[in-house]
């Protein structure tokens, strides 16, 4: 298993537990991987951690 794994869990689960209305725009995703960054840190070789949350919420944003 990766060692990330459960990071993503958890992320993924905190985002899903907002309103529909809060997790719709990138922008609202951004500010939300910037709050999971500033909380969480990323071990050796994630060059990207940002890029890497944002492409575990991508798939889960609201959709209309």
């Amino acid at each position: 298993m990766r060692p990330d794994h459960d990071l993503r869990r958890k992320v993924i689960r905190q985002w899903m537990l907002l309103p529909r209305s809060q997790r719709r725009t990138r922008a609202q995703a951004e500010e939300f991987a910037a709050k999971i960054l500033a909380a969480n840190t990323f071990g050796p070789g994630h060059n990207e951690p940002r890029l890497r949350v944002m492409g575990w919420l991508s798939s889960r944003m609201a959709k209309g």
